[in-house]
């Protein structure tokens, strides 16, 4: 798709449709809409005036402009209360835009800039959120359809019109950022997705050394030599049930700045977690394909980082491997020795993302980063408490705790704080090792992320639980069903105030 920033009146611009939100408690139509209303004969008075379109939330209504202006349609989208809408509606409202478009394969939209739908937001920044909403709203997996490919339909141009006294300047900033972050968030959409026949560590590792080469990142790859030289016995052990050879993976990025702060981002790369000896019920096993998706997201977010040139410098880190049970994989009731030196006694081969997880954060402390923060599908518990609405977050520091929930604000990507407690260490205790890497069901996703934080040292950390969030079984207005890509926005949000 190509996105085009012009000048010009909205009602004078060639297209297949021209998007329009409305408000449902607003009696007087936008700028834009007076400006369609007047060219197309009173069409938009009409139809609102009749209730046939009331702009409520998501609703859409597409309007036949019978070669009254060169657009051929108006797709109008409701926007529901102006009282209560916000940039994070809008990405809704625009992503529901995308869908319809995608729905019935229209070639070009075009969208006014109108500054009067949230006032005292920057026209970048709208710029962004439209950019990024109609690609996420156009986003489809068909990598491996066939038939049903062939009648897919492609959006071919998006175009921006703002009037005279806009900042086309300041606006395609604004796009060049929603494309640099919708590029990402499609990448890491499509890795989730992918079944783990086709993304094995191997396949992880290549799509590291790619990206690697096409933004001038450096990219390390280790493989099961090196990685068990190293003494990376938590992660060795949890590969040791797969045939597929195991890959640590890293990316970096260096700014041309000099004295950058250091952030580590650290992705739990699981492409299959069958439970291992604690095997998983068959039910939904086929999904945990997407066990993988937080090591996607931090692919995704340096590959987006490097593109955006931010004065940080950033290092990825994916330990990568299948999670099977085999006459070599470990077993409830084995002790094995950590990166860190610390030993851990196996209570479930099905809590083993913390465990790779533990050698990449105490592997990532020898950059020594200002900040840690890993992403992870870490436990099924987070899903108990907070849904697919929802990420987890719980970590050490007050500070970057607070920089995540302001990216969250801004983004839409929601998340809640847990507590990290050190009481709640007491279910870890082991009576003939450092720690249990589980100890019973009980506050599940608070269990993993204390397991965790006994790796980071006294380094600012964040711990991302996406186990709920990554992957949705049904549309939602942000989302279509499948892989959602969440971590990716909010952490390059992040990492832009960071940066800051």
């Amino acid at each position: 798709m190509k996105v085009s920033v012009k000048k010009g009146r909205i009602e004078k611009i060639p297209s297949e449709a021209i998007f329009l939100p409305h408000f449902a408690d607003n009696d007087k139509l936008g700028y834009s809409a007076q400006l369609l209303d007047k060219a197309t004969g009173g069409l938009l008075t009409e139809v609102i005036g009749t209730g046939d379109f009331k702009g409520e939330l998501h609703q859409t209504y597409i309007l036949l402009t019978r070669q009254a202006i060169p657009a051929k349609r108006i797709l109008l989208v409701g926007c529901g209360r102006k009282s209560n809408f916000n940039l994070v509606k809008l990405r809704a409202v625009i992503v529901k835009a995308g869908q319809k478009v995608r729905d019935l394969g229209w070639k070009s939209l075009t969208i006014p800039l109108s500054p009067e739908i949230i006032e005292g937001v920057p026209l970048e920044d709208l710029a962004q959120v439209y950019v990024e909403g109609i690609y996420s709203g156009l986003y489809r997996f068909t990598q491996f359809r066939t038939t049903e490919r062939k009648r897919v339909k492609e959006l071919e141009q998006l175009t921006l019109v703002g009037e005279d006294g806009v900042n086309l300047k300041r606006v395609r900033e604004g796009v060049n950022r929603g494309e640099i972050i919708s590029d990402s968030l499609s990448l890491v959409r499509d890795l989730v997705s992918s079944p783990s026949n086709k993304i094995t560590p191997t396949m992880l590792a290549e799509t590291a050394q790619r990206i690697a080469r096409e933004n001038g990142l450096r990219c390390k790859v280790l493989g099961l030599a090196q990685i068990k030289k190293l003494g990376m016995g938590a992660f060795l052990a949890v590969a040791k049930g797969s045939q597929e050879p195991a890959k640590f993976i890293t990316l970096e990025y260096r700014p041309k700045v000099k004295g950058a702060k250091t952030i580590a981002l650290v992705g739990k790369g699981i492409t299959f977690d069958s439970g291992g000896i604690s095997l998983k019920p068959s039910k939904d096993m086929d999904k945990m394909k997407a066990d993988m998706a937080g090591g996607a997201v931090v692919m995704g977010v340096i590959q987006a980082v490097s593109q955006l040139n931010l004065s940080l410098h950033v290092v990825a880190i994916i330990p990568a491997t299948e999670n099977l049970p085999s006459g070599s994989a470990y077993k409830p009731g084995d002790v094995i020795s950590s990166f860190s030196g610390q030993t851990i006694e196996v209570t479930s081969t099905d809590a083993e993302g913390r465990l790779i997880l533990a050698d990449a954060i105490a592997y990532s402390l020898k950059y020594h980063p200002s900040a840690i923060i890993d992403v992870a599908t870490l436990t099924g518990a987070c899903i108990i408490a907070l849904g697919d609405y929802v990420t987890g977050i719980l970590g050490n520091d007050d500070d970057l705790m607070a920089q995540v929930k302001k990216a969250s604000r801004v983004t839409g990507e929601m998340v809640w704080e847990l507590p990290l407690l050190e009481e709640y260490f007491e279910y870890l205790k082991s009576d003939i090792a450092d720690f249990k890497n589980a100890g019973g069901r009980e506050a599940g996703t608070i269990q993993g992320a204390i397991f965790l934080s006994k790796f980071v040292k006294n380094r600012p950390w964040v711990h991302l639980d996406i186990a709920g969030t990554a992957w949705i079984d049904k549309d939602k207005p942000y989302h279509a069903k499948g892989a959602t890509g969440i971590g990716v926005r909010l952490l390059v949000q992040v990492l832009r105030q960071l940066s800051e």
